[in-house]
């Protein structure tokens, strides 16, 4: 196939809140699909907050992204054309695509076919992709919940918090979340079927109003946020208390010198506290009945989710920034090209 693709690069290291004009766009010719290869158009691409730990020229959980490399995200992309034995024009599949218009690929490195279509395909790299893998092993292999326990969730109405903690309550636990301002906050509640939730945005002594929503303390702490809520949370654990560190989005932009520590480390001695984070491919070989059984729930209805979408591969660099005003509300996807019929 002829033509031209384009992918957005970095432009240059990040310092503190990223900008759209920290990235550039780079236009190149599709190159040939030789023999093991395949060429798919993406559909729909991801932004993450996670991929901010990257862009400042220093390794942190993921290897720091060169200047001019393409940004990583999820992507879902059709296959157009093929001379791979195991993947057919037409084949939808999910994969770390990034941010372009086109996948050539060998098939190496995380590539999933989607052929359960009952759910919307943008699902596939939100609630049933990473951010829900990530919610599922977080509570069920690293905090090993429990039916009866309290679980409190922060940036509870992003789409890994969100998710864990419907989880949690089909879990039988008793659910609180944390999220900002009345919108998110309604819909834990309402949608989601929190028990409790505290909008931090609106509480002038935040650690009193987490601490009234669970008057008999926290057996499982679910942290998107970072070390001052892990902080501000350890004193409320319970005896035997996990902390699952799933991401650290108020710490993304703050060098790492400066982020603040952690100060109530007597807890893990005096309550036998266990701390862990993930890193959710660790579990790949889980992912396929994960993905069934909440497949299952999202189809009856009793997993919800919230998706933003953005319109245009132009769109990629704002939507990416906005998660760091605390703009999103659920998953942000960018559509890129339509959805096959």
């Amino acid at each position: 196939m002829s033509g031209t693709t384009r992918s957005w690069g970095l432009r240059r290291h990040v310092d503190g809140a990223p900008s759209p004009d920290d990235f550039a766009v780079a236009e190149t010719p599709l190159q040939a699909v030789e023999d093991g290869m395949f060429l798919a158009r993406t559909i729909w691409a991801s932004v993450d907050p996670g991929m901010r730990s990257t862009l400042s020229g220093g390794d942190s959980y993921s290897a720091a992204t060169p200047l001019g490399a393409i940004i990583d995200g999820f992507s879902v992309a059709e296959v157009i054309e093929s001379r791979h034995p195991n993947y057919a024009v037409g084949d939808l599949i999910a994969t770390g695509g990034g941010w372009r218009e086109h996948v050539l690929s060998s098939g190496r490195g995380y590539f999933q076919k989607i052929v359960d279509r009952r759910v919307p395909l943008g699902c596939w790299i939100g609630v049933l992709g990473v951010p829900g893998m990530t919610a599922w092993f977080g509570l069920n292999r690293v905090a090993q919940a429990k039916e009866g326990e309290t679980l409190l969730v922060t940036s509870a109405a992003g789409p890994v918090g969100a998710t864990a903690g419907q989880i949690g309550k089909k879990l039988g636990m008793r659910v609180v979340g944390v999220a900002g301002g009345p919108r998110k906050c309604a819909w834990l509640k309402d949608e989601a079927g929190f028990d409790a939730v505290v909008d931090y945005k609106a509480e002038s002594d935040l650690t009193a109003a987490i601490r009234a929503a669970c008057p008999e303390g926290v057996d499982v702490l679910f942290d998107n946020v970072g070390n001052a809520m892990i902080d501000r949370v350890l004193p409320m654990m319970k005896l035997r208390g996990r902390v699952v560190v799933s991401g650290q989005v108020a710490d993304y932009n703050t060098p790492v010198e400066e982020r603040p520590g952690l100060r109530h480390t007597d807890v893990f001695i005096t309550h036998r506290v266990r701390m862990e984070g993930l890193v959710v491919f660790d579990d790949i070989r889980g992912f396929a009945a994960a993905q069934s059984q909440m497949a299952d729930w999202i189809a009856e209805g009793s997993l919800k989710f919230a998706i933003e979408t953005f319109d245009g591969f132009d769109k990629l660099p704002e939507a990416f920034c906005g998660l760091f005003r605390g703009e999103n509300f659920g998953r942000r996807l960018v559509q890129l090209s339509p959805e096959p019929a």
